[in-house]
């Protein structure tokens, strides 16, 4: 057998391995494949090869397998145990470019299914390789590893601290200040991700000088890059009132409120996010996105957006209404209770309708004037509906029970309270007997229209224990009436009248 001869056999095998790791990453692409490809032992096929003399074999079996362990845990899983990771951690600092990539693509597929996968890429010393990666020339090096290091960060606080342990905070933020716009986007969101569990965490971020970075780009037209940034500067802001201010130092206000006319919807909603988690904090904070005009803002989006997107928005006017009587104030001028009531209606959603029944009782806990702009809205009746229906979730029930009582509680406005005496229960009932038995002593005119609209007939129908409170307030009611007025409209008076009529006896 000729020389030739001989060398084409390795030239064939060559060939095969290649083809065969490419038809493989290619087959990965498509879910409906996974199956087969497991049960045939792919995985054991694809081991071997990344230690192939050939580069190019070697890379593409990586990618292979980034596919397979990205599509499932059960794949992921089968990564661990096939001792594949330490092989991807030795070749992260020793080969080229490309095969760093797909590398970095399999720690990242392996980590993101769960903290045990992540703790797993960890453990074989997958982000001391990674973070040794960020400080490649290569961008799509640095993405690759930034995007793995994000995927370990964010199930927990431990991987989050693993991640900053190894070092890799002052990188991301470096590369924040690189040109390429893909690699910023995966920086941000790294960072987001490790700042998202604990203050301590997020103070690594603003310690390496985050915060001005990512505040230099709410601006930029590429809206995937500002998703990032508006959440990163959110997961930051929301532990506590320094971490905030200092994001509000950065001057992100009023320049983010331009954010709520961009085209992308997560952008509008990042946003809003952000402006929840500064002005929960302190009445200070909320009254500077207040004077930066960031209530009308928030409530013309809500009127622009439909589910989920709507939640912060709807959760910012409760944090912002709940700190004093004038930021409630300012809701309602900003004619955030329609918008509410809006919400109320067109929402389905439990947990969309619960913080709106929340933000409906902050604002209208305050005072007389704050409960008759809920009142006039015809939100009473919403609530108690709300409350009062079995299909309603449990905290859906109680948000709207709690924010009913305490908007009751200052309502003043009688025409709305009325509708109520007829449909709530006994528990809800006495707050609203209450309000009546403390405005009707003081206005005849209320007094008056009490009687004509059937409200006195409909307190004497109500049915209270000798004692409770309830029969006090019906009592301080009945007091502010003639007797035989309250006679008059008592159950069974008119039977008693037509009976001494009928026994009448003319002289």
């Amino acid at each position: 057998m000729s020389q030739r001869q001989i060398l084409q056999v390795f030239e064939q095998y060559q060939k095969s391995r290649m083809q065969f790791v490419q038809t493989v990453a290619e087959l990965a692409t498509r879910p409906q494949n996974i199956e087969t490809l497991q049960s045939a032992g792919v995985m054991s096929l694809l081991r071997p090869l990344l230690l192939d003399v050939v580069p190019t074999v070697q890379q593409t079996a990586a990618l292979a397998l980034g596919r397979l362990a990205d599509h499932s845990d059960d794949l992921a899983e089968a990564v661990v145990k096939g001792d594949i990771l330490p092989q991807l951690v030795y070749s992260l600092a020793s080969q080229n470019r490309f095969y760093k990539k797909a590398a970095a693509f399999v720690l990242r597929a392996v980590a993101k299914h769960s903290p045990e996968l992540a703790q797993a890429v960890v453990s074989c010393g997958g982000v001391d390789a990674l973070v040794l990666s960020l400080e490649e020339f290569d961008p799509g090096v640095k993405e690759a590893a930034a995007w793995a290091l994000g995927n370990i960060a964010r199930h927990n606080a431990q991987l989050s601290q693993a991640v900053v342990d190894a070092g890799a905070v002052p990188l991301l933020v470096l590369c924040l200040q690189e040109p390429e716009v893909a690699l910023k986007r995966i920086a941000a969101s790294a960072l987001s991700d490790i700042s998202k569990h604990t203050p301590e965490l997020a103070q690594t971020a603003v310690d390496t000088g985050a915060i001005a970075h990512l505040a230099q780009m709410i601006l930029n037209p590429d809206a995937k890059l500002k998703r990032q940034v508006l959440s990163a500067l959110s997961q930051i802001s929301k532990h506590s009132v320094g971490l905030a201010e200092l994001v509000v130092e950065a001057e992100i206000f009023p320049a983010a409120l331009a954010c709520l006319r961009d085209p992308d919807e997560y952008v509008r909603k990042n946003v809003t996010t952000l402006m929840r988690e500064v002005v929960k904090h302190t009445p200070e904070l909320a009254q500077l996105i207040v004077n930066s005009g960031g209530m009308a803002a928030v409530v013309d989006y809500l009127g622009d957006c439909r589910g989920n997107l709507r939640l912060p928005g709807i959760m910012m006017l409760g944090y912002v209404a709940a700190h004093t009587e004038n930021l409630a104030m300012a809701v309602i001028v900003s004619k955030g209770v329609p918008q509410l009531a809006l919400c109320l209606s067109e929402e389905t959603e439990s947990h969309i309708r619960s913080a709106a029944a929340w933000s409906v009782g902050q604002i209208g806990r305050h005072t007389p004037e704050h409960a008759r702009a809920v009142a006039t809205a015809n939100l009473l009746p919403r609530l108690l509906q709300l409350y009062m229906d079995a299909s309603s979730s449990e905290d859906l029930q109680v948000k709207s029970k709690k924010a009913l009582k305490s908007v009751l509680q200052k309502c003043t406005h009688l025409p709305a309270l009325e509708p109520l005496l007829y449909d709530a229960p006994s528990n809800i009932l006495k707050h609203v007997v209450c309000q009546f038995s403390k405005v009707l002593p003081h206005d005849s005119k209320a007094r008056r229209l009490f009687v004509t609209s059937g409200g006195l007939k409909k307190v004497q129908e109500i049915q209270a224990e000798a004692g409770s409170a309830l029969q006090e307030y019906i009592n301080c009611i009945n007091n502010c009436y003639p007797e035989e007025i309250v006679r008059y409209y008592s159950p069974g008076y008119s039977e008693a009248l037509l009976e001494r009529v009928e026994n009448y006896q003319p002289a």
